[in-house]
């Protein structure tokens, strides 16, 4: 292997040189700043590309959440349900419409709600238990039930939010009421019935003991006494059947009948009830020998009914015609009519409803038991009054007496 050649003196003195050297060291410096460039650009380009990625999918998840949050909006909005969420410091954060329906537009916190309501919500959050309270809503200004449920609802900062679910349970509460107003009037109904069936079998006993009294012609002060008793009996089972027919009601027992034998009774029943009121009574009968199929005894306590109803409201006198008429084989109409003060406009839509009277004291059943008994024979019942001129009750009663 051959020595080097030494470099001329001038070369060796150049390289050594410190400007060379620096020169050197710039040029490498230079060419590493060049790569560390090349190499930052290029991951600034990746960075940008990820960036672009993840604002890609931050902006498509702020619009999925955008979407989500409208569409539990619409969900919190169309809840048939109240809902108030109250933060720890007793702010309402969050108050659907319905919930404005209930408490108020206007409640952003617990003290601005209605007392009773402010006092249920703290019950219920304590007990975690449903309570209800009757509160007036301010929409409407009516009374409404409410039933208030309470669920804690944990924050990030620690701090428990209060989710309060309120429903208007109104419609409920008023079904209730209803249910135990029937299920009182159910028993007041079979009390009364029972009372009736077991006053019923004395009464009868002293209506015959009235009527032999009656038969023997007892004169003066005692014949008047015993058409008293006669009317007093008669009245009170007339009030007696009318609980009895009101509230037990199997079908009409049907027999063929003579309509003109039913007006035959009325004037002779009704006369000591008529002469008592001091009221005239006209019985004019055109159905003589026109057939009938309907169950007597209740037509009887019909016109029974009619008639005491007449000379209640006709205390100073006054005259009551019954009149019957042979609707040319097509059936029997009787017409009732007396010369009382007549019956108000307001009032003759509810005259047949049971319990309603315009006299006190009255139970109310007498036109309703009227009604009830025509009906179960295919009849109808009608009235015509004007104030101050009296009234008139139209019955009117198939040939066949075939109930509809």
């Amino acid at each position: 292997m051959s020595a080097p050649i030494p470099l001329p003196r001038e070369a060796a003195l150049e390289a050594d040189h410190p400007l060379a050297r620096a020169f050197a060291s710039f040029t490498e410096a230079a060419g590493s700043l060049e790569r560390t460039y090349s190499q930052l650009q290029a991951q600034v380009i990746q960075l940008r590309q990820e960036l672009e990625i993840t604002n890609c999918d931050l902006a498509q998840s702020l619009e999925e959440n955008k979407r989500i949050r409208a569409r539990l909006k619409r969900i919190l909005e169309g809840l048939p349900c109240a809902v108030l969420v109250m933060e720890g410091d007793g702010r309402i954060s969050v108050c659907n419409p319905e919930a404005e329906r209930l408490v108020g537009a206007g409640s952003h916190d617990m003290a601005s709600l209605l007392p009773h309501l402010a006092a249920t919500l703290e019950q219920a959050r304590a007990t975690g238990e449903e309570r209800e309270v009757a509160i007036s809503v301010p929409a409407s200004k009516e009374a409404a039930w409410i039933a208030a449920r309470h669920a804690w609802l944990e924050r990030n900062d620690g701090q428990a939010t209060s989710v309060f679910i309120l429903r208007d349970v109104s419609e409920t509460k008023r079904m209730e009421q209803e249910r135990e107003q029937l299920r009182r009037q159910q028993a007041l109904a079979e009390m009364s019935a029972l009372l009736a069936h077991e006053i019923r079998n004395p009464l009868g006993s002293l209506e015959l003991f009235a009527g032999l009294l009656a038969d023997a012609h007892l004169g003066g002060d005692r014949g008047r006494w015993v058409e008293h008793v006669q009317a007093g009996l008669r009245t009170l089972s007339a009030t007696v059947n009318n609980v009895l027919h009101l509230h037990t009601s199997p079908p009409p027992e049907r027999s063929e009948m003579d309509a003109g034998e039913l007006l035959d009774w009325a004037y002779e029943f009704l006369l000591p009830l008529a002469r008592q009121a001091g009221v005239e009574l006209q019985v004019l009968n055109g159905v003589r020998g026109v057939g009938l199929r309907a169950d007597r005894h209740r037509l009887e306590q019909v016109l029974l009914n009619l008639a005491l109803n007449a000379f209640r409201f006709m205390p100073d006198g006054g005259w009551l015609s019954i009149r019957g008429d042979d609707r040319e084989r097509a059936g029997v109409e009787i017409v009732v009519e007396d010369t009382g003060p007549g019956i108000s406009a307001e009032d003759l839509p509810r005259i047949f409803q049971a319990g309603f009277s315009t006299r006190r004291g009255s139970c109310g059943l007498g036109l309703a038991v009227c009604q009830k008994i025509i009906e179960q024979h295919g009849g109808t019942i009608g009235v015509e009054s004007r104030p101050e001129c009296g009234a008139i009750f139209r019955l009117r009663l198939p040939a066949g007496g075939t109930a509809e």
